[in-house]
């Protein structure tokens, strides 16, 4: 059974999937202060029965990259999952310049959209894909090109974000679209796939700047949108939309289970939504931590 992670490290990103297949993906991350030492405890826990470990940086602002180095050196990155860039910065933390050792190293794999890759969305006699997909970058995209001119300059690195999917047959699906901003996602609507996706992650931590367009969002019918750590005075909270809010929630844990989702978080006082059924699911039934709580089970 999968299971899907999404962690409070302040106003930034760090997710993990532990699919149901030999497969690990960590997904951007911020280690920082206390947390780090015992995330990376986690991760290395979770995914030590694991044949191929992946990491996908989605692109490199700061809170995306915080502590690379530490997780490189604690958990070696064999893989890394970045979109092609000449991104430089004036002033070059430690983390942007491991980013761009691995960035330009042999451990990495240059992603685009629809993209193939054995064991990231295809299988072998070897093991089962993880169920990746990319969904953006289109290199020939003339505003993506324009976003890589102004990372090269040291500018912005927003819009060179990589749009992923990770679904399971039959089942529940996500969406990570790093910090795309609005205009920009209006800019590229006909030139992007977005099919119907469980869980979307709101670009930009939930950022009005990152607001998904209405068009984004008629194509993706999300039951869920996950909206990140930004200050409340700038999130947009997508009304209508069925949402979990990291900055009340604390770590977000997702099971999908067939027709269901599973939904668990580290803030006890979160207690279960009105929008989820509660089907009274025990946090051990799944391997969940015992610092997690049961907040609903998603049915569709």
């Amino acid at each position: 059974m999968a299971m899907i992670r999404s962690f409070t490290v302040g106003n930034g990103d760090m997710f993990y999937i532990k699919h149901n297949s030999d497969n690990f993906t960590i997904i951007d991350c911020q280690l920082f202060g206390d947390h780090k030492e015992w995330l990376v405890d986690e991760l290395k826990k979770e995914s030590k029965d694991k044949g191929i470990t992946r990491f996908i940086s989605t692109h490199p602002d700061e809170d995306h990259i915080q502590g690379l180095e530490y997780l490189d050196e604690k958990l070696p990155i064999a893989n890394f999952y970045v979109v092609k860039n000449k991104a430089t910065k004036p002033d070059e933390s430690d983390s942007f310049k491991h980013y761009c050792k691995l960035r330009d190293g042999d451990k990495a794999f240059h992603v685009t959209k629809n993209c193939q890759r054995r064991w990231m969305n295809q299988a072998s006699d070897e093991r089962k894909s993880s169920g990746i997909n990319i969904l953006w970058p289109d290199t020939s995209n003339e505003h993506f090109k324009n976003a890589l001119k102004e990372a090269a300059d040291g500018v912005a690195f927003n819009n060179i974000s990589l749009v992923a999917r990770y679904s399971i047959q039959d089942s529940a699906s996500f969406m990570w679209i790093g910090d795309l901003e609005t205009d920009f996602m209006e800019d590229i609507f006909e030139d992007i796939d977005l099919p119907e996706t469980t869980v979307v992650f709101a670009p930009h931590h939930g950022r009005k700047s990152g607001k998904l367009p209405d068009k984004w969002l008629d194509k993706l019918k999300p039951k869920v949108i996950v909206i990140g750590e930004a200050p409340s005075r700038h999130i947009h909270y997508y009304s209508g939309y069925n949402k979990i809010t990291q900055t009340r929630a604390g770590d977000i844990t997702f099971i999908p289970d067939n027709k269901k989702l599973h939904c668990y978080a580290s803030y006890k006082s979160y207690g279960l939504r009105d929008w989820l059924d509660d089907e009274n699911k025990p946090d051990e039934e799944f391997g969940v931590r015992d610092t997690d709580y049961y907040i609903g089970t998603l049915n569709f």
